[in-house]
């Protein structure tokens, strides 16, 4: 296996940089098993203030070791280095974009979409499956939960909905996105997954050893281990909402993540800062709270509340 110019052999462990046109390289670390099998693309910190992801992916390029490994994982624990030592949410610092929603990329394009470009031109094509770890940004909570991709065709949709099933997390959603890291690759053929833990710019040991658990349930999954995961009791998530700030405003939630919550039931009120205009927001079905903002202060088309059934109508 070479990536990124760093050539292994069986049973090698070695670090890698991989070079972003005019920007920082992203450093990662490279494990080719003593067996053939699978590989697998980890990817943390696309948003730089989601740092469950990131320090567990800090944690396992630590851990992992290619005895008793088969196949290949290649590890990315910081995409966005810049926005994770600004503190910056969601955005890359340097031109002000969402890094998640600019895939495919561009090669000569800001440096979002470089970023974007180079992942997909460099580690896209070694991939069978990508993981990529995600949380509730700095002023946002959530339920831990998988997303996996339902617009790139029933192969693609049917081994990512069978690797959701098989992580210890109680809900897994359907998702049609088709710019973001792990949706993109999905386009291009290679089933994945987004997984979500933590939240409101906070980490803890509990929730680093979860995460961890949750990849190495992956791994069990793709026979990249031993050890076979236990199937796990979830709910799948069907129809789902995404509400978003009608205008800068004042956001008052009325709801917890994980709330059930009753078809009209009041899911919060944004106040605008420039009018005297109010909007309620509203559940239109009886379903689940997945996550929330809790911020105060919210631009127009920030996310307010994402909320989902398991029944399709």
């Amino acid at each position: 296996m070479i990536v990124c110019g760093e050539k292994l052999e069986r049973g090698e462990k070695k670090a890698f940089s991989m070079p972003i046109k005019g920007g920082m390289p992203l450093l990662g670390m490279a494990v080719c098993g003593e067996k053939e099998g699978k590989t697998l693309l980890i990817t943390a910190g696309v948003h730089g203030c989601e740092y469950v992801g990131i320090q567990a992916m800090r944690r396992l390029t630590e851990q992992i070791q290619p005895k008793g490994l088969c196949g290949q994982v290649i590890i990315l624990p910081l995409v966005n280095r810049s926005g994770f030592l600004a503190g910056a949410k969601q955005l890359v610092p340097e031109d002000g974009k969402n890094l998640n929603r600019v895939f495919p990329g561009k090669e000569d394009g800001t440096l979002s979409e470089r970023i974007a470009w180079a992942i997909e031109a460099q580690l896209y094509p070694l991939a069978d499956f990508l993981l990529d770890l995600h949380g509730a940004d700095i002023n946002e909570q959530i339920v831990p939960l998988a997303f996996f991709p339902t617009a790139a065709g029933e192969e693609v949709c049917s081994l990512s909905r069978a690797a959701a099933s098989s992580l210890s997390l109680t809900m897994r959603v359907c998702s049609t996105s088709k710019n973001g890291l792990y949706s993109w690759a999905a386009q291009r053929g290679i089933p994945g997954l987004l997984v979500e833990r933590g939240g409101l710019g906070r980490w803890s040991e509990e929730e680093v050893n979860q995460c961890l658990e949750n990849v190495y349930e992956l791994m069990g999954f793709l026979q990249m281990l031993p050890e076979q995961p236990t199937k796990s009791e979830q709910r799948e998530i069907v129809r789902a909402v995404y509400e978003q700030a009608k205008a800068d405003g004042f956001w008052y939630p009325a709801i917890k993540e994980g709330q059930i919550v009753q078809k009209g039931q009041l899911l919060g009120r944004l106040e605008s800062v420039d009018s005297d205009e109010v909007w309620e927001y509203r559940a239109e079905f009886d379903g689940v709270v997945m996550y929330y903002t809790l911020s105060l202060g919210v631009h127009r088309e920030d996310p307010l509340v994402a909320y989902g059934s398991e029944r399709a109508e």
